[in-house]
């Protein structure tokens, strides 16, 4: 049954609807959002495992280098909110600030610490007055490798008897550039290092355009079905490495669409926003929804849009329940996904993949 026909009417009050368009993809796909991390923190093999127990088509490891050039899974350098670091005197001295595609940071960067000084880190839970029931696992699992989490989803896909796709992001390229790294030499050299990632679905993402178009090619000579995937960040943000190479270009140019064909040029893939699809006001209401999935279909391009969270606080107002901003509310995030499905979505970010399942399958 399609998005179309499972969405319904129910729980949308007047929010306005678009007409159900084909997808381009066989199936919408679920993707993992650093794992369960609605269920575990994030970017740690537990929450990669309950991804995949509960049916996710991808998971996702972001991708930042070590001091010693080794790639972790990690959403940011930024180690601060998802680490134990700020308790471990032994480290107190490389709290520092750095400008990061623009942004000045303050906290823990991994750039600063060795995989072996890494490792005696222990995750924590990001949001933990929004997710407390998370932090009941804060301090039991480090920080993966982006070569533990290849070797640890071929197990599961072994042990489970199905092929699960890795969507790695290549995070803030031209910033590690700047201290001498080369994230995107270390990918390669990484995915032909194992079988599982030389045949599995792989799908690479980034924010900046320059990292595509070099790996464009090289990707697919190692893994032929592998996919590129620009990721769109604010409209009015300007693209990191097209910033940085003085060029004026915004997120919003790129959304266009002769934007459009121009990223064609280097990646088969488009990844906005959930509001880039759908706008919301300054109460969270959903608005009149875009035309940015036709436009990038008309381009040739898939659309896999992010993020899917089950939490009130994270849903359009026309969704939420009556149970406080922090309180899950299921119901709610299948009827958006299935309110993007409808509009012809190719795929998805979730932090529960579950729902995510049950809005693609029921």
């Amino acid at each position: 049954m399609t998005g179309a026909a499972c969405l319904g009417t129910a729980g949308l009050g007047a929010a306005p609807r678009a007409l159900a368009a084909a997808s381009l993809a066989p199936r919408p796909l679920v993707f993992a959002h650093r794992g369960a991390s609605a269920l575990r923190p994030e970017h740690t093999l537990a929450s990669y495992a309950k991804a995949i127990a509960d049916g996710a088509d991808y998971i996702e490891p972001d991708l930042v280098p070590t001091r010693d050039g080794v790639l972790v899974a990690r959403h940011e350098s930024n180690i601060a909110g998802t680490t134990d670091v700020a308790t471990r005197p032994e480290f107190a001295a490389r709290r520092r600030t750095l400008t990061i595609d623009g942004t000045a940071e303050t906290g823990w960067f991994t750039t600063d610490f060795t995989l072996a000084e890494l490792k005696t880190l222990r995750a924590r839970e990001r949001l933990p007055a929004i997710r407390p029931h998370n932090t009941r696992y804060d301090g039991h699992f480090d920080i993966p490798t982006f070569e533990e989490v290849i070797d640890f989803v071929a197990a599961e896909s072994a042990a489970r008897g199905r092929v699960i796709g890795l969507i790695p992001e290549i995070k803030n390229s031209t910033h590690f550039h700047a201290l001498g790294h080369t994230p995107e030499e270390t990918f390669l050299r990484a995915i032909a290092a194992h079988d599982y990632t030389r045949y599995a679905p792989l799908e690479v993402q980034s924010f900046e355009t320059g990292n595509l178009k070099m790996l464009r090619g090289r990707v697919q000579a190692i893994n032929p079905q592998a996919r590129l995937m620009f990721l769109l960040g604010e409209r009015t943000d300007r693209v990191p490495d097209l910033m940085a190479a003085g060029a004026p270009t915004t997120f919003g140019d790129l959304m266009t669409p002769d934007g459009l064909k121009q990223v064609r040029a280097y990646a088969e893939i488009i990844g906005p926003s959930n509001t880039d699809l759908i706008p919301r006001d300054a109460s969270g209401a959903w608005q009149a929804p875009t035309t940015l999935i036709d436009d990038a279909h008309r381009a040739g391009l898939l659309v896999h849009s992010y993020t899917c969270r089950p939490e009130n606080r994270f849903l359009p107002r026309q969704l939420r329940n009556n149970a406080g901003d922090d309180a899950r509310n299921p119901e709610g995030s299948v009827a958006e996904i299935r309110r993007y499905l409808d509009m012809g979505l190719d795929g998805f970010f979730t932090d529960d993949p579950a729902l995510g399942r049950r809005a693609v399958d029921s």
